[in-house]
């Protein structure tokens, strides 16, 4: 079924990831996104998986590349003016068809931005992050447990479309220094998946009115 863990955003999309079966992160620091490759950098030794931290966002999204072609289930994460700068890398992947799932959390304003709460890269991800006119799946969720819920699906559309998944995050919803509840699905020993099983136990808890 599923967890329910009292962390804070960024933390609770990777703890998903890794229960999703991911085994390979790819990130460079930028605010806010910083914890979530903090949390991969303690969590992948612990299930026999890979972090790095690259050199810049052009060279963590390329690597995510190399690792989906050679068939890990990856992710990488950044922030806004981050994922312009992965958007090479993105097209990429999307001419590929190789799955990996990409996560924003969005800073305000163009150029370098702010750290202020934002929702203002709708049309980079719903009209392709890169060149040659293709299609992302799009996941964007407005409560932590919508977040946990779709980065575990955004593992397995992936799979199931052979396309890129971004998850789009605002900042105050999910880089809360203060923390929030949600029921994170329960994973498989060596990134084995159960969707059904898992997401649909943390969607029926919701409706619940679990708290």
């Amino acid at each position: 079924m599923a967890d329910k863990i009292f962390m804070k955003g960024c933390e609770a999309v990777a703890e998903t990831a890794v229960r999703a079966g991911c085994r390979f992160f790819a990130g460079y620091p930028i605010t806010p996104q910083n914890d979530m490759p903090e949390y991969f950098a303690r969590r992948m030794p612990q299930v026999d998986g890979v972090f790095i931290q690259g050199e810049s966002e052009v060279a963590s999204a390329n690597m995510a590349y190399g690792a989906a072609a050679a068939g890990v289930r990856s992710m990488t994460s950044s922030s806004s003016c981050g994922i312009s700068l992965k958007s090479e890398a993105i097209s990429w992947m999307a001419g590929a068809n190789l799955p990996v799932v990409i996560a924003n959390f969005q800073r305000g304003g163009p150029g370098i931005g702010t750290i202020q709460p934002a929702q203002q890269d709708y049309n980079q991800a719903t009209k392709a992050s890169g060149n040659g006119g293709f299609r992302m799946l799009v996941l964007s969720p407005s409560t932590l447990q919508e977040a946990v819920d779709m980065t575990w699906e955004a593992f397995e559309l992936g799979q199931v479309f052979k396309a890129g998944a971004a998850a789009h995050g605002r900042l105050h919803r999910h880089h809360d220094g203060a923390g929030r509840a949600a029921r994170v699905p329960d994973g498989r020993a060596g990134g084995g998946h159960t969707r059904d099983q898992d997401l649909g136990g943390a969607r029926q808890a919701r409706r619940k009115g679990a708290a």
